[in-house]
């Protein structure tokens, strides 16, 4: 019976050895995958979808006569957004053109009394003094040409001024003007968001730059779409971290130093047609993984 008992506690023991062994190599099999997909598979959540915000801002003042769009609205390169009163500018311009012909005018009078002063003092008639002052008009008349002439040309911008286009194709956002708003120039009115050329910037640890390379591909998951994927490359690399470009960089003035891994920014493009439904906003937090080779 004692034997018995002996002989059940070696085989219990062996059972627990070998439990414990083929955890052991389980854990260190899982180790050693987990440890070769880091290094083939970079990843951080410390990144963003970006684009091109181009912001529409009036060139002239004056009251606006029409807003053509709406929030959110998809517009094309070149659509009319917004129309400003052109009655004040118009007149100016017209203005312009009148003076441009006075100008002329006293232009085609000035040269003719040029000529007319050269011939005779060619006959010794007329003093040098007078032609002198002939070929002074002629100059004077000629340049008073050439400044009516920018004056309409700035006139006639102006006037087109107040027709308000889309700098490029996007989506309209953060739109504040309203018909009959009085603008000045400079003063933004709303913004153009590019969704067609979305780019991640993900900020790497220092410590994983030396695997990551441009043009290396890039799996990209979104927070707000869980169960979806998009793919892109890795685009450039920053040249600097993210705090040399911080508003108040940081610096060790007292000597007291304490080590902080870094991150730096590198810029991500979507593949074509990767985001065709135009599902990613500026700003989202996206997860990219680099496939690192």
């Amino acid at each position: 019976m004692a034997e018995q008992q002996a002989a059940t506690k070696v085989e219990n023991k062996k059972k627990a050895f070998m439990i414990v062994g083929a955890v052991v190599a389980a854990g260190l099999l899982i180790g050693y995958v987990y440890n070769s997909y880091r290094k083939t598979h970079i990843t951080t959540d410390d990144a963003f979808i970006e684009g091109n915000i181009h912001t529409v801002s009036a060139r002239v003042g004056g009251s606006v006569k029409t807003v053509l769009v709406a929030d959110n609205q998809q517009v094309k390169r070149g659509d009319l957004l917004v129309e400003l009163d052109p009655a004040d500018y118009r007149s100016k311009a017209e203005a312009s053109r009148a003076n441009l012909e006075l100008q002329r005018a006293t232009l085609r009078f000035a040269e003719s009394e040029r000529k007319r002063a050269k011939a005779l003092y060619d006959e010794n008639v007329n003093s040098a003094d007078r032609f002198d002052k002939a070929v002074s008009a002629h100059e004077i008349a000629l340049a008073q040409v050439k400044l009516a002439e920018e004056q309409l040309r700035q006139a006639e911008l102006n006037l087109g001024y107040t027709r308000i286009t889309a700098p490029a194709g996007g989506y309209i956002t953060r739109k504040s003007v309203q018909t009959g708003n009085q603008i000045k120039d400079g003063q933004p009115l709303m913004a153009v968001v590019d969704l067609d050329n979305l780019y991640v910037i993900a900020n790497y640890k220092e410590t994983e730059m030396e695997r990551i390379q441009p043009g290396q591909p890039v799996r990209i998951r979104v927070d707000a779409y869980p169960g979806k994927s998009f793919t892109g490359k890795v685009d450039s690399i920053m040249a600097g971290t993210g705090v040399s470009f911080s508003l108040f960089p940081a610096e060790n003035a007292t000597g007291n130093y304490v080590k902080v891994v870094q991150r730096i920014p590198v810029k991500i493009v979507l593949d074509p047609d990767a985001d065709k439904d135009h599902l990613l906003r500026v700003g989202m937090s996206v997860v990219p993984t680099v496939l690192a080779k």
